[in-house]
């Protein structure tokens, strides 16, 4: 490839990435109901997945939408832990030449499990209107970049799995 081609590609994703939207709304996940399989979607309003002070008149955050009922409630989260991190790989090559000496070359690889992902956990409790009333409550385990997984209960029993 030459120097040319670089350039231009380089020149071609720059103006892509200028013309992509911003994302500022909430992006969906989704909520799977563990014993039927019914699918549907959960998010939360973008910025709100963070440990904060308790406050029990705060303004909902999440809406879970399945098996034809919309519930919406509030996350608590509270931080401190942390979730593996991914695999790193790293690769070295080294040559030094010395005036009277043989040169030297040296290479190295490592693979080591990475560093921990700062994460928060917490719970979400959220609520249906209509008949009958419905409640799920959940427990959530969020990155900073407010992306996680969960687990819902419902009155009946009937447990959900979450993923965004």
């Amino acid at each position: 490839m030459t120097a040319l081609q670089t350039l231009l590609g380089a020149a071609l994703l720059t103006l892509l990435a200028a013309c992509a939207p911003a994302v500022t709304a909430a992006q969906p996940g989704r909520i799977v109901n563990t014993q039927s399989g019914a699918e549907g979607t959960v998010s939360f309003t973008r910025g709100t997945l963070s440990p904060r002070l308790g406050d029990p008149f705060a303004p909902d955050n999440a809406t879970l939408t399945i098996g034809g009922r919309t519930y919406t409630g509030r996350t608590y989260l509270i931080g401190g832990g942390s979730l593996p991190g991914g695999l790193g790989v790293s690769v070295a090559f080294g040559t030094s030449n010395v005036s009277g000496e043989p040169t030297a070359v040296a290479a190295q690889t490592r693979v080591d499990a990475g560093r921990p992902v700062p994460a928060y956990t917490g719970n979400l409790i959220a609520r249906a209107e209509g008949e009958p009333p419905a409640l799920l409550t959940c427990t959530l385990t969020v990155d900073t970049r407010e992306r996680g997984v969960g687990e819902c209960i419902d009155g009946a029993g009937v447990r959900y799995a979450l993923q965004f």
